[in-house]
């Protein structure tokens, strides 16, 4: 009897500990750029998650959303794919939100955006001039670059994307893209956009590019380097479950980020 009782006590205390255990869990949430989301955190989001204990949880809603929710409280640190200045300049134009003087940035790996085209496209190199001209609808027609005759249709992310607001300030000078382009939500969507047009262009990071099943669908068009750095940016100083983040992917979890 008295044995009974023991289990059943041992049994109470194991329910009632239940949540207390689950509450300890150490949980680190990262908002914004989709191309740190998913060029660095989620391919090494398992070996880092065992290798420290910490549960990371990531939003990709893209670099000027993941920077308000950083400054309104709503995740532990922001995931940026430009510089510093940029992203902060992303947050105000897709919210309003004024950005603190104590942001600060943590650069992890530099990543280079490829201007693709669709795979039956003859074009094979363009100049910054050229891309300007195909981007803002000055140039409507790729024979003009020594392509096939026909209509050029650009293919962009939504305004709040860093990839298009670094394409857009290194090689088109901060020009509007042309009326008419097609915009889409992810990047995944603007290389199927440009594999489902014959006529399509587009740029995306080099790390989605690579990723499977992405390579045969579009045509990398070689320009100019254009790079940016994958950053995760704190409110004031990272804490030390964002410092043993950073630690990681530039240790021994940099095997894990994807070219």
């Amino acid at each position: 009897m008295k044995n009974r009782r023991f289990f059943i006590f041992l049994a109470g205390l194991a329910i009632l500990l239940l949540p207390l255990t689950a509450y300890s869990e150490e949980v680190l949430k990262l908002n914004g750029s989709t191309t740190v989301q998913k060029r660095i955190m989620e391919p090494g989001k398992e070996a880092f998650e065992k290798a420290t204990g910490i549960k990371l949880v990531l939003v990709g809603n893209g670099t000027g959303s993941g920077m308000e929710d950083l400054v309104k409280g709503r995740c532990d640190a922001a995931m940026a794919s430009e510089e510093m200045a940029d992203a902060i300049s992303s947050m105000k134009a897709a919210s309003g939100t004024e950005a603190p003087a104590d942001l600060k940035g943590h650069t992890i790996v530099s990543d280079i955006i490829k201007v693709i085209v669709n795979p039956s496209n003859t074009v094979s190199k363009l100049s910054k001039d050229q891309l300007k001209a195909l981007s803002t609808g000055k140039i409507a027609s790729w024979n003009a670059v020594g392509g096939p005759e026909m209509s050029v249709i650009v293919v962009t992310s939504h305004a709040g994307s860093a990839t298009r607001k670094v394409f857009q300030k290194l090689m088109m000078d901060n020009a509007p893209y042309a009326p008419g382009a097609i915009e889409v939500e992810t990047t995944r969507k603007e290389i199927e956009t440009v594999n489902l047009f014959p006529e399509g262009i587009g740029a995306v990071s080099q790390g989605f590019i690579n990723l499977p099943g992405n390579k045969d669908k579009i045509k990398v068009v070689e320009t100019p380097e254009i790079s940016r750095p994958l950053m995760v940016i704190t409110k004031g100083d990272a804490s030390p479950k964002v410092q043993k983040l950073l630690d990681f992917f530039r240790g021994e979890g940099k095997k894990y980020i994807k070219d």
